[in-house]
């Protein structure tokens, strides 16, 4: 049997975490409040609609946090291969938006493959690690099957192209392997060998992603083109100033100044209208739901959960790290979204798995499971 049954379900609510469930609902109802902003106090088109997608993504939240840890440990690998076919079809007939070729259509939504590659590589590489010890041996050939299982995932995903999803999964995986224990020297030879690569890597790029550094490093350069979205965001940031302009009150959002508001700068708009602290005061409640996912991973008695945790904790703070530190002007502009506050279907999905993966080890953290 997958699933529990049911009252086995409602024996083991009281296990659940629930700051960790308070949190994800403070910052979803945050980012519904934002849409709402986003739209001039409007819930068409984006809080509505994200509205309805949250239900069904809490609940495969729950069921996600009571399935028997045992079963997620035996579909990981199958969850993978399936996953990775999707990013496959997306290269062969995936549905194009916005320039890129990321999308899989299924009739009445398209969901992103890339966003659920993101924690198909973290079951299949907590599965590996949970039954490979790096400390039992020796040489690289334990690495082989690791390391294929991040760089195809990885290649197709640049291949659409998706710098940024390719950038966090990378970023994970290699989390992954450093809390399973491979050797630190590995990490710092292939930190050098990238550093080395990267002139060779430059005319690797697109145009329009040389431009994003190009335009990174001088915005003022082309304040009415490439610079646009970034001196916009900046300008957004720096008028709300301690205690922002008030809910639907601020200017650059209002008035459509600013790019992408309710996807990739809805931090932006957060910042300008509720100002330094309202902006400090999300940041700090995803440091919480951080350490509170490094708490449960190591709390996990098992190592297979541990490390699904150390993952979800890696891929929150790459998701948060950069897409704040890309509004604000110091990395260049990628296509990342804010977790449970941009508006997306794909990323909400993933988001709410994640923390469905991450509940699943804070209930299942006494549990032995050979390996």
């Amino acid at each position: 049997m997958l699933l529990m049954k049911p009252q086995k379900i409602l024996s083991n609510l009281s296990k659940i975490h629930l700051p960790l469930v308070m949190l994800v609902f403070f910052i979803s109802g945050c980012g519904f409040l934002m849409l709402y902003s986003a739209a001039g106090g409007n819930f068409e088109p984006w809080a509505k609609h994200q509205i309805i997608r949250f239900v069904p993504g809490f609940i495969l939240m729950l069921v996600l946090a009571f399935t028997p840890i045992r079963t997620l440990l035996h579909y990981s690998y199958p969850a993978y291969a399936s996953i990775l076919l999707l990013l496959v079809i997306v290269e062969i007939t995936g549905h194009i938006g916005m320039g890129a070729q990321r999308w899989v259509s299924f009739g009445v939504i398209n969901l992103q493959p890339s966003e659920l590659m993101k924690l198909a590589t973290i079951l299949a590489l907590a599965r590996y690690f949970h039954y490979v010890r790096p400390s039992e041996h020796n040489g690289l050939s334990f690495l082989i099957i690791p390391l294929l299982l991040l760089m195809m995932p990885v290649a197709l995903i640049l291949k659409q192209p998706n710098l940024g999803t390719a950038t966090i999964l990378t970023a994970v995986g290699l989390m992954i392997a450093f809390i399973a224990g491979v050797n630190w020297r590995w990490f710092v030879g292939s930190i050098l060998l990238g550093l080395a690569s990267a002139p060779i890597g430059w005319h690797f790029l697109h145009d329009y992603q040389k431009q994003r550094v190009l335009t990174f490093l001088n915005p003022e350069a082309d304040p009415l083109g490439a610079g646009y979205n970034i001196l916009q965001s900046m300008i957004a940031i720096g008028s709300g100033g301690l205690f922002g302009k008030g809910f639907l009150n601020g200017s650059q959002g209002q008035l459509d100044f600013l790019p992408e508001k309710q996807t990739d700068f809805i931090f932006t708009m957060l910042a300008e209208e509720f100002g330094f602290l309202g902006g400090a005061a999300i940041i700090a409640c995803y440091c919480l739901l951080i350490i509170l996912a490094l708490a449960i991973a190591s709390r996990s008695r098992n190592r297979f959960g541990g490390l699904v945790a150390a993952g979800i904790s890696a891929m929150l703070f790459m998701h948060v790290f950069i897409n704040i530190a890309m509004v604000m002007g110091m990395i260049p502009v990628v296509g990342v979204p804010l977790p449970l506050l941009s508006y997306g279907g794909s990323i909400l999905l993933a988001m709410l798995t994640g923390f469905g993966l991450l509940l699943n080890a804070w209930i299942n953290r006494d549990i032995k499971l050979s390996g």
